[in-house]
């Protein structure tokens, strides 16, 4: 694999789901990869393409959640001329393209059910028939797709066809978290890190400060991966001293004193909790509370909250801050929904 599409990681989680996609690789069956955002489903998918028979053959991507709905059909499957509007000549669509070798579909769970119906055909008979078109095409297409929902609760929703996800699973990936990927942060850090350090031109790796890393541990990354990315190549580039170790962070680059005052939409949806909410009972006027549950829990919400910001959302410095442990800190900040 090139080095942009390198996997890193040590851990026991990560491991075994790479080894699952090399194992399932070899053979000729559709594969679902599921994870959260930024945990690394499309290079999953390119090395279940890359270590199959099909390696040399064309290898295609398609976002189903970049389509809209209207033309999601004829991007899957091709349209004739006169299709529809705008259709001015004949077009081979995704599975055409991807004769021979594979369609890996990203943002499955966003399809259309009647793009799903389709597409079930497709993987049952490996016919398509283009959009206006009256003859199916044989096409022979390995199907890989990646999704961060859980499609069987879409199933129950009747949102997801339960058929289509009887043939498309016959093997299911699910990546862990990079929260779950224990000691694999510091390794990825130092990679990101390294990297960077090479693009601007530093004679040496002076490696993290203890501070940096007590903020990687204490920090949830729930963009994963890719969020890690980011936090690291932005403290490398603004670093002053490259001789010194990496010691400051920023997770949140949009933090600023002088930021945008929010929208008149998004100050609705932010706007505080209406009586008789845990977090409206936070600081209750003298006399007024009629819920002493409510208001013990709207009141530690509350100074979790003004804590953690405080602290820069940092939470094993949060946990220090109010006298806890950082298991207890995440337990509560669990429990009022602050992750």
């Amino acid at each position: 694999m090139e080095r942009e599409t390198q996997f890193i990681g040590q851990s026991a989680a990560f491991q075994d789901a790479v080894d699952r996609a090399s194992q399932a690789a070899a053979l000729d069956r559709p594969v679902l990869v599921i994870g959260e955002r930024g945990t690394g489903k499309e290079l999953i998918a390119e090395r279940l393409h890359r270590l199959s028979a099909r390696w040399d053959k064309p290898y295609v991507i398609m976002n189903c959640a970049a389509m809209p709905e209207t033309l999601i059909e004829a991007e899957l499957f091709g349209h004739e001329a006169g299709a529809f509007t705008g259709a001015t000549r004949s077009r081979a669509g995704r599975f055409e393209e991807a004769d021979g070798g594979t369609l890996f579909l990203d943002e499955l769970a966003t399809m259309s059910m009647a793009a799903q119906e389709r597409l079930l055909r497709a993987v049952e008979y490996g016919e398509v028939t283009r959009v206006g078109a009256s003859r199916p095409i044989r096409v022979d297409v390995r199907i890989v797709a990646a999704t961060n929902e859980h499609l069987p609760a879409l199933v129950e929703a009747n949102s997801f066809r339960a058929d289509l996800l009887d043939r498309l699973s016959f093997e299911v990936i699910t990546l862990p978290p990079l929260r779950a990927r224990e000691g694999d942060i510091e390794v990825l850090a130092t990679y990101f890190g390294q990297r960077m350090a090479a693009v601007l031109g530093w004679e040496e790796w002076p490696g993290f400060g203890p501070r940096a890393l007590a903020a990687m541990e204490g920090h949830d990354w729930p963009g994963n991966v890719r969020e890690l990315r980011n936090v690291i190549e932005r403290a490398i580039y603004r670093w002053a001293d490259p001789e010194k170790p990496v010691d400051a962070l920023t997770f949140d680059p949009f933090a600023s004193p002088w930021q945008p005052v929010a929208s008149k939409a998004a100050a609705k949806a932010e706007a505080p909790a209406q009586p008789g909410d845990s977090a409206s009972a936070a600081t209750p006027p003298a006399g007024t509370v009629n819920d002493l549950r409510a208001a013990v829990d709207g009141y530690e919400r509350q100074i979790l909250a003004d804590t953690m910001a405080r602290c820069r959302y940092n939470q094993k410095v949060a946990a220090e801050a109010l006298g806890l442990s950082y298991d207890q800190i995440r337990h509560a900040l669990k429990k009022h929904g602050l992750n």
